[in-house]
């Protein structure tokens, strides 16, 4: 970058910061005018400017505007710019990426949801939150949204949910070609990693030439990048590169595993291979020249004297030894989930009405469905007064005398507020089946005060899940600092349920943790967290959570029948 256009970025991003802060406009366009003045002139001219003291002749630049560009053009630092930068959110300037969005708007959602990042956002007009806020509506919500998919373009990571579903419409193509024999997704996805950079395909036919040429031509594809007889990588429609390799079809056993990974996975089932007198790659398992013949993935790891190893586990994080030693888990599946909790509705934050969301469930074929909006404290969210709490359980009591074959339970997301304390009195949350508890706002806590929070919630008798316990947003913060450990301690020595929460944008808590958790006796819910009807199918994406987790059927809270359920709710109360 030339200094003139260095120099005119640094005022062009003071205006930005300025109107950011709320100051008066005329501040604002003062600098970026003094931006596009220096951005025409030459090099060497705003040098000659600078040294003979004469910027401040020019029409549009003052005194004080003058000295700015002076220091910046012979320091290549401004005092003023770095203090008013330390003032602002990094994030703040992403959010600006995001087209249609503009410093006032973001002004507004930094000042009312103390939103900072694209990812943030994302998950405020998931939730309907912008709604609510002046001068924006359900149109502005979703051409923000639109903007952020476009963002996310060129970044190079995905959501699992969003390219898994790409990677089947790809597969699915895939299989409509005539001369392919197999053909199945591998890679990040097929292991189920929470964020995806690209989609990988294996394939087997006896005309790969003209399958890599089919699979370039599909109409998802915007960009070819390579193209031969055995691979193709594209880039598709949504910024997403996919690789498809095709081989024989006795190696796709072979190719599947190898492209499936992960890396560190393979590096220890090579040396276990070493040990056994046997090399393993893409192409087979071999002693000496000899490929030993493997039908399929399972008869592979046999060769190695282990059992099949799911590849949601296939991370190096002890299923090799489990293996071994025939102990893997027997993973959930997600024809066991019975039901679901943490669904929204329009009484606070939600799209639809209660009706709607319980019908959808029944067609579904779930035996019952746990409702549970904001509480009053998420003022932001619409959170639920107790008179709207008292009307929506008398509409519940009504719907289930209208729908008995599914059970409605009514519970509520209750705020977890910075004291430990939640916001309704003991003599309301006893009148809900369940109370999911949670924290959404004062997120800059020490650890220690974090887990003090948490821990303090997770005593009071009445909390019958912890809901997204991490705060995390993937592709946009990390979660808040915390002590996990001894959350889930507390979790168990209080039977409190810890919630995955299958939003995509969270999957928390982290799978890396989940055989933590199970391994401590927790019982885990997996909740899709739903504000649209559509986001109850995002409860596939906990479940491949769980999977990937270690957790079995007897692990997860949702698997239990309605009647289960019920005497679960009643026994809590009992205590």
């Amino acid at each position: 970058m030339s200094q003139k256009s260095a120099v005119a970025q640094v005022l062009q991003e003071i205006g930005l910061f300025l109107e950011l802060r709320g100051e008066n406009p005329f501040k604002s366009r003062a600098y970026y005018q003094g931006a596009r003045i220096v951005e025409h002139l030459g090099e060497a001219e705003l040098l000659e400017l600078v040294k003979e003291d004469r910027l401040k002749d020019l029409p549009g630049i003052g005194a004080a505007l003058s000295e700015k560009i002076k220091e910046l053009v012979l320091t290549g630092t401004l005092k003023y710019y770095e203090e008013l930068k330390a003032g602002v959110p990094p994030g703040l300037l992403e959010l600006l990426k995001i087209p249609g969005l503009g410093p006032r708007k973001i002004k507004v959602l930094y000042d009312s949801l103390g939103i900072t990042t694209p990812a943030e956002l994302e998950y405020a007009c998931r939730e309907n939150r912008l709604l609510m806020l002046k001068g924006f509506g359900a149109r502005t919500q979703e051409n923000i949204l639109k903007g952020i998919e476009h963002l996310r373009r060129y970044q190079g990571q995905f959501f699992l949910g969003e390219a898994r579903r790409l990677a089947r419409d790809l597969l699915a193509k895939l299989e409509a070609f005539p001369a392919l024999d197999q053909a199945s997704l591998a890679g990040s996805i097929r292991r189920c990693k929470e964020i995806v950079k690209d989609i990988d395909l294996v394939a087997s036919s006896g005309e790969p030439g003209a399958l890599t040429r089919y699979f370039a031509t599909l109409p998802q594809v915007s960009e070819v990048i390579a193209l031969g007889e055995t691979k193709a990588t594209v880039r598709l429609e949504q910024g997403i590169n996919a690789d498809l390799r095709v081989v024989q079809t006795d190696q796709f056993p072979y190719a599947l595993h190898h492209f499936t990974g992960s890396k560190e996975h393979h590096t220890a089932l090579r040396h276990r291979a070493r040990a056994r007198g046997l090399k393993i790659n893409e192409y087979g398992v071999f002693r000496g020249e000899e490929r030993l013949l493997c039908r399929d993935e399972a008869e592979l790891y046999r060769t190695l004297d282990l059992a099949y190893i799911p590849p949601e586990l296939r991370e190096n994080c002890g299923e090799i030894e489990a293996a071994e030693k025939d102990a893997l888990p027997s993973l959930v599946e997600e024809k066991e989930i019975q039901g679901i909790f943490h669904v929204h509705t329009r009484y606070s934050d939600g799209t639809n009405t209660l009706e709607e969301v319980i019908l959808y469930c029944r067609q579904a074929g779930y035996a019952y469905v746990g409702i549970s909006d904001h509480s009053q404290s998420a003022f932001y969210a619409g959170g639920l007064k107790e008179a709207d709490l008292e009307r929506q359980l008398a509409e519940v009591r009504a719907l289930q005398a209208k729908y008995p074959e599914i059970k409605i339970f009514c519970g509520v997301e209750s705020d977890i507020r910075p004291d430990g304390s939640l916001d309704y009195a003991d003599s309301v949350l006893r009148q809900l089946d369940f109370v999911i508890a949670s924290v959404h706002s004062g997120l800059n806590m020490s650890a220690a005060k974090m887990t003090a929070r948490l821990v303090k919630a997770l005593i009071h008798p009445l909390v019958t899940m912890l809901g997204h316990p991490s705060g995390r947003l993937l592709l946009g913060r990390e979660g808040y600092p915390l002590d996990l450990e001894q959350v889930l301690q507390a979790a168990r020595q209080h039977n409190v349920i810890i919630e995955l929460n299958a939003s995509p944008a969270r999957l928390d808590l982290d799978w890396r943790y989940l055989k933590q958790a199970r391994d401590l006796g927790l019982l885990i819910s997996i909740n899709p967290d739903a504000h649209r009807l559509e986001e109850i199918g995002d409860t596939a994406l906990g479940v491949a959570m769980a999977r990937k987790g270690w957790l079995e059927k007897k692990d997860v809270f949702n698997t239990r029948s309605c009647r289960e359920v019920e005497a679960y709710f009643k026994g809590r109360k009992s205590l």
